[in-house]
Formats: C-alpha cells, sequence, structure tokens
C-alpha cells in the first residue's frame, strides 16, 4: 500500500509536500525582551524539510508569558525577530505558521509586568508549581478577568496576528489547549464564571469562538489553524462532559471552515496522570468534517494507520523533531533516530538545540 504519510495535502490556502509536520516545541531559547534570536533562526531552517512547522508557543500579550525565555509577538523587535526565522525558513523551501498563546492562570507574578497577579477565567488556582527560571514555586491564585477585560484580550490575539503576518509567517495556529488561557475558558473543571463566559459548554466556548473569528477576519480562515487537548490533564485541567464541550466547539468552529483543527491524542502519561482514553481525534472526527491535525507521540506505524483510517490527515511529531532536524527524511527512509538530550529541552544556547546530526 502506498504511503499516505508522505503523499501532498491541501492545508487551506497552502500545499504540503507530505504530512510529517513538526509539532509546536517550548524551547526557551528567546533573547532578551522575548525577542527571536539568529540562534532560532538557524533552529527551524534546519527543520524547514517538515510538511509544515508550527512555531513554539508565542505570546500575543505581556501579561502572557509564564517560562522564562519564551518568544513573543507583541513589539516591533519581537516582529524583526521572527523575521529572520521565517526568511530562513522559507529559504530552504520550508512553511511555517506561529502559534499564538496566553498563558492564563499557569504563570506567577515573576513574569508579569509590575508583578501582579495572572489572569483566568476564575479566582481557582491550578495544582502544581511554576518554574520562574531560579526556583520551583506554587502556582498562585489568578485574578478572574472582568467582563469588561475580555474584549481587550481578544484584541490582543488580533495585534498577534497582524504582526504574525508583517513577521512573514504563511498563517497562525491558535493554543486552545494545554491547559492555557483558552482552554482554561473552555473546561468546566477552571471556568466558574456566572455571566456569558461562563456556565454551560455553549457560554465556555464563547472566547475561542469570538478569537478564531478575530483571527480570521485578520489572516482569512485558510491560513488559520486552532490546537485543542480534550483528554489532556496537564496543568490541572478536567471537564466533566468533554465530548460534549469538544464537540460543540468544532461544530462550531467547522462553520469558519478553517484551514485545519491541530486535536492531540490522550497519551499514556496522560493517562498516568488521570486522563481517560476515548477523547481524541478518532471520536470527534464527526464533528469537525475539515482538516485534522494529530499529535500524541506517534511513531511512523502509527502515523501511517492514523491517516488511513481517515480520523487524521497530517500528524506533528514533537520530540523526534526535536532530535532529528530531517526527521521526514528519516521516517521515510526508516533511518535510525537521534536520541533525544533531556537535559537541554528547556536550556539556553546550541547545545541539544541545533547540534543534532542529520543523517547525512
Amino acid at each position: 500500500m502506498a504511503s499516505k504519510l508522505f503523499s501532498p495535502l491541501k492545508l487551506g490556502a497552502v500545499t504540503l509536500p507530505h504530512r510529517v509536520l513538526m509539532a509546536p516545541l517550548t524551547r526557551c531559547r528567546a533573547g532578551e525582551g522575548n525577542v527571536p534570536t539568529d540562534l532560532m533562526a538557524e533552529y527551524y531552517a534546519q527543520r524547514a524539510s517538515a510538511g509544515l512547522i508550527i512555531s513554539e508557543a508565542t505570546t500575543v500579550s505581556r501579561f502572557g508569558h509564564g517560562y522564562p525565555n519564551t518568544p513573543g509577538i507583541y513589539t516591533d523587535a519581537q516582529v524583526a525577530g521572527w523575521k529572520k526565522v521565517t526568511q530562513a525558513v522559507h529559504a530552504k523551501g520550508g512553511r511555517i505558521f506561529l502559534q499564538l498563546w496566553h498563558v492564563g492562570r499557569i504563570s506567577h507574578p515573576t513574569f508579569q509586568p509590575e508583578g501582579v497577579l495572572p489572569v483566568g477565567p476564575s479566582a481557582i488556582a491550578p495544582k502544581g508549581k511554576a518554574w520562574t527560571g531560579k526556583a520551583m514555586v506554587d502556582f498562585v491564585t489568578p485574578r478572574a478577568l472582568t467582563r469588561e477585560e475580555i474584549p481587550g484580550v481578544v484584541a490582543e490575539y488580533v495585534r498577534g496576528a497582524r504582526l504574525a503576518k508583517e513577521a512573514g509567517f504563511d498563517g497562525v495556529e491558535i493554543h486552545n489547549a494545554n491547559g492555557y488561557l483558552l482552554d482554561q475558558f473552555l473546561r468546566s473543571g477552571s471556568n466558574q464564571r456566572t455571566d456569558e463566559y461562563g456556565g454551560d459548554h455553549i457560554k465556555r466556548a464563547r472566547l475561542s469562538l469570538e478569537v478564531t473569528a478575530a483571527v480570521v477576519s485578520v489572516w482569512g480562515s485558510d491560513r488559520v489553524g486552532i490546537r485543542l487537548s480534550p483528554g489532556g490533564v496537564f496543568n490541572d485541567m478536567y471537564d466533566e462532559r468533554p465530548l460534549e464541550t469538544f464537540g460543540y466547539l468544532l461544530k462550531e468552529l467547522s462553520k469558519l471552515e478553517l484551514a485545519y483543527a491541530h486535536i492531540t491524542r490522550v497519551t499514556d502519561q496522560d493517562i498516568a496522570h488521570g486522563a481517560k482514553e476515548g477523547v481524541g481525534p478518532r471520536e470527534l472526527r464527526s464533528s469537525f468534517p475539515g482538516t485534522i491535525i494529530t499529535a500524541g507521540g506517534f511513531d511512523r506505524a502509527q502515523a501511517e494507520d492514523a491517516i488511513q483510517a481517515g480520523w487524521a490527515d497530517a500528524v506533528a511529531f514533537g520530540v523526534p523533531f526535536l532530535a532529528n532536524p530531517d526527521l521526514p527524511y528519516r521516517l521515510e527512509h526508516q533511518v535510525a533516530l537521534n536520541k533525544p538530550h533531556e537535559a537541554t529541552f528547556y536550556a539556553s544556547g546550541a547545545k541539544g538545540y541545533t547540534d543534532y546530526p542529520t543523517a547525512s
């Protein structure tokens, strides 16, 4: 049987040469002012053979940070830094979308202007700890966003989308997963609001839909994707009826005719932390007839099976791409993979970042 993994794919306005995509990977290598660096341009250019690169999560606001040295997309200097990245990727024939991000309650006053509290849908502290760059500290109880502040949050995503276009990206992906701000609004465990942004699943999905429609107004629907983690429990996430919540959201998103929905599957690691199987792209396929990208610890055989079965159209690889800049070649020709150096995942400098060898 011919490989579908290595067949072309029309992804909205962009045609991909194959379906091995690079997942968004936080690497904590941004410079002062959360500006992308020349080293980051080298890193992404090395991986330009991906069918599509989805950039590391990139904050749309100075209030959106929650980790050291993560890039932003809200200043002129950040745009200039990202231009170097997109130009380097395009020079190698690649395609790259920027992932738009706001961490919400998964932050700490250390990262906030003037040391204020981070924001969230409700004043509920997540279980767990934040890494400040110096120590692990308990998450704080966030300040609940007021109804009057919410249009300003939507405007931050719009500004990030506009600046991403100025920086030369081919499109954007809205980060609506992994326990960050939009996911916090969406799920019942973190959203206990009583206004029109909280309550049942329809109200909880409102901010996700407003942000997506606003970003589409900047880029057009065929250059916008969205990432969801319906079965994930990372960052203390929980929903009482995930299939209802995410099924509704995906049905509403399908009306926008997005380039894709990026839906992660439940991994063994998720299950070890309390997640349940049966809440992923396979189960939600009927709610979203458009293009689905999936991710979550896939190998080549599993990726082929997902695409052949029809519940995914492409697969995003994370750690394997981190350690193998030529991952599509290695998978296609069944070349052994480099082993990742976990100690350098979130370090600084070139070690464990741009020094992984290619197969040649």
